[in-house]
């Protein structure tokens, strides 16, 4: 492969801080014990993603008031043209981008909150802090690949894939209280789930 590849392969394991070079010695792979908030919150546990939102960098790109779409008021249980507070942020781990959210919430709740507010905390704690007490979750995991906007945005190369997830949070009214559609970095990203083997109809299969 050429120099030109290889280079800038180097320099994202070095912004990453995967390796440290020396120089006139070589690179050498960064030894490390240190859990990766990223990976100890893939369960998609509420308090997991809580912590997530403690020991990552967040930028919010864009904040505001937007009439819901029809697939926003689908999962925000309200009419099509309602207005939701919309929030855009990139969420950073050491510096490298790893997933750019984007959030809808119903207007109730977004007002009891600022744009500084969700560049300093997690939304799941703002929407506890609203009365909103977040009980549960749906979400749907795809494939996308990272349009030219995106792929700025998170450090990747137009075309590549990204994991794409959409979640519905739910209070304990099983009301839904957020939408979020978030892209992120296959690298840095990945679902795991505990499986075991279950009787249904009759037949023995796998269940998370």
């Amino acid at each position: 492969m050429s120099r030109i590849t290889i280079r800038k392969a180097m320099e994202r394991l070095d912004r990453e801080g995967l390796v440290v070079r020396y120089r006139g010695k070589g690179t050498f792979p960064v030894a490390s014990n240190e859990s990766s908030p990223v990976q100890a919150s893939i369960s998609g546990v509420i308090e997991n993603l809580i912590a997530m939102g403690l020991k990552t960098e967040v930028k919010v790109l864009d904040f505001g008031y937007v009439a819901a779409s029809a697939e926003v008021a689908q999962a925000l249980a309200v009419d099509a043209g309602r207005l939701v507070q919309k929030a855009t942020r990139v969420r950073s781990h050491r510096g490298a981008p790893f997933s750019l959210l984007t959030t809808y919430v119903p207007e109730a709740i977004g007002r009891t909150f600022s744009e500084q507010d969700m560049a300093s905390q997690p939304l799941l704690l703002l929407l506890e802090r609203a009365g909103a007490k977040v009980a549960r979750a749906e979400q749907a995991i795809t494939a996308k690949l990272a349009t030219p906007t995106q792929a700025s945005l998170l450090d990747m190369e137009p075309g590549d894939a990204l994991l794409c997830i959409r979640r519905t949070v739910f209070d304990e009214e099983d009301r839904p209280v957020e939408y979020i559609e978030g892209f992120y970095c296959p690298d840095t990203y990945e679902h795991q789930m505990s499986l075991g083997r279950k009787t249904h109809n009759n037949q023995r299969v796998w269940g998370a």
